[in-house]
């Protein structure tokens, strides 16, 4: 019985130098934050906070959540525009997605959707592939609907 314990004993045991913790692994593995490499159209955004008031034109390659008062247009091709509760607009829109809970005066043109949730008003014309208007959404205007436009989009 004694050489059976001694046999379980004697198992070599790897030095402390030898032993990988979790975070070694990781920093041994070197696996990039998604932040950090050439990061997908879903991690590029930027935000306008409330404080702000812009008069001119804004474009740009990436999300835009504005929150402030803007009068000029605003290009975002492509992207998602996101208009904050308290935000004020004064802009035609040209954006691949639109969602609205602030107000904005201006037509708007997207290529995927447009959304006016409950709290949300846009006095202008609507270009889209797809709309929702939310109950208790305020909308005055014209309303062209183009499926296609979605399909140019995905290709």
């Amino acid at each position: 019985m004694w050489t059976k314990q001694q046999t379980l004993t004697d198992t070599p045991v790897a030095s402390p130098s030898a032993v990988q913790t979790p975070a070694s692994n990781v920093a041994a593995l070197n696996v990039p934050s998604p932040q950090r490499t050439g990061s997908p159209k879903h991690f590029a955004s930027a935000r306008l906070g409330s404080s702000l008031e812009i008069k001119g034109q804004i474009t740009g390659n990436e999300d835009l959540q504005i929150d402030g008062i803007v009068d000029g247009p605003i290009s975002l091709t492509g992207h998602e525009l996101t208009v904050g509760a308290d935000a004020q607009l004064h802009s035609e829109i040209h954006a691949g997605e639109v969602v609205v809970y602030g107000k904005v005066v201006g037509n708007v043109h997207s290529r995927g959707r447009v959304e006016i949730k409950q709290e949300g008003s846009v006095t202008g014309d609507i270009a889209s592939a797809r709309i929702s208007i939310e109950d208790g959404a305020h909308f005055k205007g014209r309303i062209e609907i183009d499926p296609a436009k979605s399909q140019v989009a995905a290709d």
